[in-house]
């Protein structure tokens, strides 16, 4: 019998894609406290203006590694997969009466897994904007890329 062992999920960071997200950070974060450091000489040869800038740098260095190591959290996180609810649109809402017209009839409902809509305001909505796909289908603008 032989067990197999699931990979670690933080193993993505040695992928060649984040290994290049990681050099752009070490190089956007010393180049950011290069640049605070520039000011600040440059306010102590007497520019306020500098003054400024010179705690702004380095602010603006912690906010990048936080974004980094915010992403690589968020990577990290499972991966959830929801399905939307089925909704019957309104009479004349729907991209088309007949099979084949390019849109699914389910929308996602905002108020739960019934699928059934409470507020006419956001069924007018949906099949508002069901009647707006309908009339760009075809138009040809993104028709490579479908």
């Amino acid at each position: 019998m032989s067990s197999v062992k699931a990979r670690p999920r933080w193993l993505f960071v040695f992928a060649p894609r984040w290994l290049a997200w990681h050099l752009f950070t070490v190089v956007a974060v010393l180049g950011m406290l290069w640049l605070g450091d520039w000011q600040f000489h440059r306010a102590e040869d007497g520019n306020a203006l500098s003054w400024a800038y010179t705690f702004e740098w380095p602010i603006f260095a912690v906010m990048g590694v936080v974004f980094w190591a915010k992403t690589i959290i968020d990577e990290m996180k499972p991966k959830t997969v929801s399905e939307p609810a089925e909704v019957d649109l309104p009479a004349g809402a729907g991209p088309g009466s007949g099979p084949g017209s390019g849109m699914s009839r389910s929308v996602v409902s905002s108020y739960g897994e019934s699928g059934e809509t409470e507020d006419p305001e956001l069924a007018a909505y949906n099949a508002y904007l069901a009647r707006l796909n309908q009339q760009v289908q075809g138009h040809g603008k993104w028709h490579g890329l479908r």
